[in-house]
């Protein structure tokens, strides 16, 4: 099943429902963890765990549980053991979510056994013996790639006018030179390290694309919602979907939670 979308509603729009909490008259009563999954949310290079503070704030409202992850960004398997430590103190099932090189994570994380599904936004997701890079020059490379510039010897940042210009063109000015401000060098190993096993392969997912991007390839997400057969929805939106348009993206990751109860 495909879902595709064309328009987010409004940042101010009512948002979906709050997620059930009980189950219909005469079904056998279901545990708290089963009904209620803990989302867990892995951001991107360049970034840190609070570029999800808006879709954080969303789901908290809906009494969702959700825990976002602090990568260090200095190696797949750095930021792999930083989401299974996350992972390791949840008790009941969880919906996953990556956002740009946080796919790429969560496509290895996500082989816990109590991940139930995967959300990917504006994200990378190589196959076994596949790397970002690998997936990255596969297709012609984005303007924001530009922007990225040398940060000591070993490690990446993005320039504040690619911030601005490239990554959250969507964003107020001030709001992309805050993200410029905070955001975690990266490694330059990191794109290379390939994944073992992609989770995706045997759990649903769904994908959030944003239309507009140009930190990673439109055509390379659209050609990943396929090859995940991702519920896939699409937005008017910058690489930073998860802040232009956070009404969305919680919503994709509020129905992989009902699908995962339902299931």
């Amino acid at each position: 099943m495909r879902v595709r979308r064309h328009r987010a509603a409004p940042d101010g729009a009512p948002g979906l429902p709050p997620y059930p909490s009980s189950r219909s008259c005469g079904e056998p009563p279901m545990t708290d963890a089963a009904i209620r999954p803990t989302v867990v949310l892995v951001h991107g290079a360049w970034a840190d765990a609070s570029s999800w503070r808006a879709v954080i704030r969303l789901l908290q409202q809906r009494g969702i549980d959700v825990v976002a992850v602090q990568n260090p960004t200095t190696s797949l398997d750095a930021d792999v053991a930083a989401t299974r430590l996350t992972l390791d103190s949840i008790a009941g099932p969880v919906v996953l979510a990556g956002h740009s090189w946080g796919g790429t994570v969560i496509s290895e994380a996500g082989n816990d056994p109590k991940v139930k599904a995967l959300v990917y936004v504006a994200a990378f997701a190589p196959d076994a013996g596949q790397s970002t890079g690998d997936q990255v020059r596969a297709h012609a490379a984005p303007p924001g790639l530009g922007g990225v510039v040398p940060f000591g010897e070993h490690f990446l940042k993005m320039s504040p006018e690619s911030w601005i210009a490239n990554v959250a063109q969507d964003l107020p000015e001030e709001e992309a030179r805050i993200l410029a401000a905070v955001q975690t060098p990266l490694a330059l190993v990191t794109f290379e390290d390939k994944v073992k096993t992609p989770a995706w392969k045997d759990r649903p997912c769904w994908y959030v694309l944003s239309t507009q991007d140009r930190a990673v390839s439109v055509d390379l997400q659209r050609a990943l919602s396929t090859q995940l057969k991702a519920r896939t929805v699409e937005l008017p939106a910058s690489h930073m979907s998860l802040m232009s348009h956070p009404e969305a993206v919680a919503g994709a990751i509020q129905e992989a939670m009902a699908a995962v109860s339902a299931a």
